[in-house]
């Protein structure tokens, strides 16, 4: 078993790099596109509460939807590639970041929104001094959530014709090669946890400021 992965990557080490880069590139677009939705809209609906229970149980409904499914469903409309599977995989990391979006701006203390006012801060200066600060870390716990299902669910776009780490599971399933499979789902694996780790990095970076 071990020679025979240490043989795939000798003998497919470049297509293995560019099925990496595949499926690192459909998901960091899929997520990118996904917080540019996600976040402003629970920006923008956080403060009535109809609306923001409607974009929660709305877009909540979609967490229930299997990947695969959402990716079927996709595939009369969209045709196969890259494009169903970005669209699939937005729908699903949009739930995650929009809920936790409006869940923190709802949450921020009255009395730290209280003092800004009284500071004489305008709303765009509240927003960017003191809200904005006070909801990124379950904001960002949304993004983290929602980059590990995109990276796991990323595997199903190979299925359409897209490529990725996918495409080595498939390969595996398809002429019973347990190398392939553990090298395809060994490296979602790794990619996962690797994600999450740059992510947890990436955070106490940005929020240094509240351990100074």
């Amino acid at each position: 078993m071990i020679n025979d992965i240490i043989g795939y990557f000798q003998k497919n080490g470049s297509d293995y790099l560019a099925l990496l880069w595949g499926h690192i590139s459909i998901s960091l677009i899929s997520l990118l596109i996904a917080m540019a939705i996600a976040i402003p809209l629970g920006i923008m609906v956080y403060r009535s509460k109809i609306a923001s229970v409607i974009a929660e149980r709305g877009f909540g409904l979609l967490r229930i939807v299997p990947s695969l499914a959402l990716l079927i469903i996709l595939i009369p409309i969209m045709g196969t590639g890259v494009l169903p599977s970005v669209t699939a995989l937005t729908i699903l990391a949009i739930p995650p970041i929009l809920i936790n979006t409006i869940q923190a701006f709802r949450n921020l203390p009255p009395a730290l929104l209280e003092a800004a006012d009284g500071m004489g801060m305008s709303k765009t200066q509240s927003f960017f001094r003191v809200k904005l600060p006070l909801a990124f870390p379950l904001m960002f716990a949304g993004i983290r959530t929602a980059a590990i299902e995109i990276i796991a669910s990323a595997t199903l776009a190979s299925y359409i014709g897209a490529g990725g780490l996918g495409d080595l599971i498939f390969t595996g399933l398809s002429l019973m090669r347990t190398s392939l499979l553990i090298i395809g789902g060994g490296s979602v694996a790794i990619l996962s946890l690797l994600t999450g780790l740059i992510l947890d990095l990436i955070y106490k970076r940005i929020t240094r400021y509240q351990r100074a």
